[in-house]
């Protein structure tokens, strides 16, 4: 059993920063691609970024790419989000997820645990 808890969230004008977290529990997140996902009403749960076990390797989507920078730190069991240039269309729930014992993915049926969420709101 994983459990998954995300922080940083907020409200921020558009051209802000915030960074997200999301603390893991269990032994298996040293060996585990994490990703985040968000969620803006009315519409789809959609990728935004991955990161390998190791945290060499790093995924985006093409929307945040240049933007948003995923980030872990094994020692804590903690997984980031840094996120620059905020923009509105960035507004949504954002989840962190574990996909246990695997490779990273954007496909959000790979991953089997999941965080409650946060809330970013970006205004204008």
């Amino acid at each position: 059993q994983v459990q998954l808890v995300e922080s940083g969230g907020g409200l921020v004008q558009a051209g802000g920063s915030l960074r997200l977290s999301c603390a893991a529990s269990g032994r298996t997140f040293t060996t585990s691609a994490m990703g985040w996902f968000r969620q803006a009403p009315g519409k789809e749960r959609e990728f935004v970024a991955a990161i390998s076990s190791s945290g060499i390797r790093t995924y985006y989507a093409d929307s945040v790419k240049g933007r948003f920078t995923i980030s872990r730190d094994n020692s804590k069991k903690t997984v980031y989000l840094q996120m620059n240039s905020l923009k509105p269309e960035d507004t949504a729930v954002y989840y962190c997820a574990v996909r246990v014992g695997g490779v990273h993915s954007t496909e959000r049926s790979q991953y089997d645990y999941w965080g409650q969420g946060t809330q970013v709101t970006v205004s204008l």
